[in-house]
């Protein structure tokens, strides 16, 4: 990463687990805090300079939890652990970790993603709005299940295709509580996952659900072009939401 960029990355555990943490430099930060879920390639914003520049631009403290490929989903898979769920991980304890290192506390944490991880921030959002009310994804792997039968950790957290995509994020929607505040962006040359981002942009739109998308814009497909091309829009609409969150606090 530049030297010349503000604040610094660093790998802390959070209940015997590893997590990356950005921390932004000086005591004037945002009121905020953003908890990113990585995707199935297993790769955080550590020190990825243009993430990390947005970060900095606002001010806002980053906590990246290594989630393996769980799908971030509240279903154990060995994978990641025997016993606790992924998505209790996150609620039980990397919110109160961030609550502690910064007294940053729901509904002031936002919640972003990448890939799988951008269908886990929904995930968590859609079953816990009031908690997070601000989301934010790039190219959300909505229809998992699709995955199902390639030898990866899905095999074994569910029985078949259709138990999977029963979890999946576009049937989890409750028509009366859902995020204030919700963003997602595909590229459309994203083969894998425009489709049923579409879809879901679909169920949102007819539910009468307010949200924000961007399925237009191209750069690179499912690519970190993509990703790091949609980074100013994404940190900045979590972080101008979660501004407005303070104010409904205060």
């Amino acid at each position: 990463m530049a030297v010349d960029i503000p604040g610094r990355w660093d790998c802390v555990t959070i209940a015997g687990k590893r997590a990356d943490v950005y921390s932004p430099a000086g005591d004037d930060l945002h009121p905020g805090a953003i908890l990113f879920l990585h995707g199935h390639r297993l790769e955080t914003l550590a020190g990825n300079e243009v993430f990390t520049r947005e970060f900095a631009r606002h001010r806002i403290p980053v906590v990246c939890p290594h989630g393996a490929r769980s799908w971030w989903l509240d279903r154990i898979c060995t994978d990641f652990d025997n016993a606790l769920t992924p998505m209790s991980y996150l609620r039980e304890q990397v919110v109160p970790w961030i609550s502690e290192q910064w007294r940053i506390a729901p509904p002031l944490i936002g919640l972003m993603g990448i890939s799988m991880g951008g269908q886990g921030a929904f995930q968590l959002a859609y079953r816990h709005a009031r908690e997070f009310p601000v989301v934010a994804a790039i190219s959300p792997a909505v229809d998992f299940q699709k995955l199902m039968g390639q030898g990866l950790p899905l095999d074994e957290m569910f029985v078949d295709a259709e138990a999977a995509r029963q979890q999946t994020v576009t049937l989890n929607l409750h028509p009366l509580n859902w995020p204030r505040h919700q963003l997602f962006v595909c590229d459309p040359t994203d083969a894998g996952w425009y489709e049923g981002t579409e879809c879901l942009a679909s169920k949102l739109a007819s539910s009468g659900i307010l949200f924000e998308c961007d399925l237009e814009t191209s750069a690179g497909g499912h690519s970190w072009d993509y990703f790091n091309f949609m980074a100013e829009r994404t940190v900045g609409f979590v972080a101008e939401q979660l501004l407005k969150e303070s104010r409904r606090e205060a």
